[in-house]
C-alpha cells in the first residue's frame, strides 16, 4: 500500500504549468513503470477526482484538487493568523507581499497579495514553488535549517542561475545564510529578475522554530530609495505574525 501511494504522488508531482496534460505511456517511461501499472495508477487517481481525463485519453490535474487546496487554506493556522498583517502591509505600502514555506527543497508560495503600484510579480502565484536559493523568502527559510538540510537541498537542486546576481557558488551561499542568521533579514537584490528586488524576515512558531517567511517585492528603484524604510517594515511584520502565533522570543 505505502509503495502504490510513493507511486501515486510521484505521478501527481509530474503536472506543472509546463506540462498540464500526461500520457500512460509518456507517465510509464518517465517513472520507469510497466505500462499496465502506469495505467491503473492514472485510472485509481481519475476515480477519486485527483485526475480528469480528457476526451483523447490523457489525463490532466483534477478539479478535486481545488476543493482540497481551499480547505488546507481555510484551516491552516499560519496563513489565517498572517493575513491580516499581510493586509495592513500592503495597504500601506501598495507593493507585492508574499508568505512562504519550505516543502522539502524547493520553496512554496502560501499567500500572495498584490501590489497597486505599476509594476506586477508575475512570477509568483498562490502554489508556486521555487528554488530558495534566488530569493529573500528562500534564503530566510534556508538559513534557519540544518546545515545537512541545506547541503542537501543544494545537492539536489543545485544552484541555477536566472540573472547575472544569482548566488551560484555553495560557499557564498553559506556565507550569506550565516549574515541572514545574524542580522535577521535577507535580500533579493535582481536575484531572480531583473530590476526587482525583495526584502523578507523569518516567522516563528510557539515553540521558536522558523516555520515560514515574510517579504516584500520591490522595483530596485523604490527599493533603493526606501531600502532601510522596507526592511524595518517587513521585519516588524513578520514579528507580528510570529506574535500572533505564540512567540515572543527576542
Amino acid at each position: 500500500m505505502l509503495q502504490t501511494i510513493e507511486k501515486a504522488g510521484k505521478v501527481l508531482a509530474l503536472f506543472d504549468r509546463e506540462h498540464t496534460e500526461w500520457g500512460v505511456r509518456e507517465v510509464a517511461e518517465t517513472l520507469g513503470l510497466a505500462k499496465s501499472s502506469a495505467h491503473d495508477l492514472l485510472t485509481s487517481l481519475a476515480q477519486v477526482g485527483l485526475l480528469g481525463k480528457t476526451e483523447e485519453g490523457r489525463y490532466r490535474l483534477g478539479w478535486r484538487l481545488v476543493t482540497l487546496s481551499e480547505t488546507l487554506l481555510a484551516t491552516t493556522e499560519l496563513r489565517r493568523e498572517a493575513r491580516p498583517v499581510l493586509e495592513e502591509l500592503a495597504g500601506q505600502y501598495q507593493e507585492t507581499i508574499h508568505l512562504a514555506i519550505l516543502d522539502d527543497t524547493k520553496v512554496v508560495y502560501a499567500d500572495k497579495l498584490e501590489g497597486k503600484q505599476a509594476v506586477r510579480v508575475e512570477l509568483t502565484s498562490l502554489g508556486t514553488r521555487l528554488y530558495p536559493h534566488c530569493t529573500a523568502l528562500g534564503k530566510v527559510l534556508l538559513a534557519y535549517r540544518p546545515e545537512a538540510d541545506v547541503k542537501r537541498i543544494v545537492k539536489t537542486n543545485s544552484l541555477p542561475r536566472f540573472t547575472p546576481n544569482t548566488i551560484t557558488d555553495e560557499c557564498k551561499l553559506e556565507q550569506t545564510l550565516t549574515k541572514i542568521r545574524k542580522q535577521g533579514y535577507a535580500y533579493d537584490l535582481e536575484e531572480i529578475l531583473p530590476d526587482l528586488c525583495c526584502v523578507g524576515a523569518p516567522i516563528y512558531n510557539y515553540t521558536g522554530h522558523v516555520i515560514a517567511a515574510l517579504s516584500m517585492s520591490i522595483p530596485t528603484y523604490r527599493f533603493q530609495r526606501s531600502q532601510a524604510e522596507f526592511r524595518q517594515a517587513i521585519v516588524r511584520a513578520a514579528k507580528m505574525v510570529s506574535e500572533r502565533l505564540g512567540y515572543y522570543g527576542s
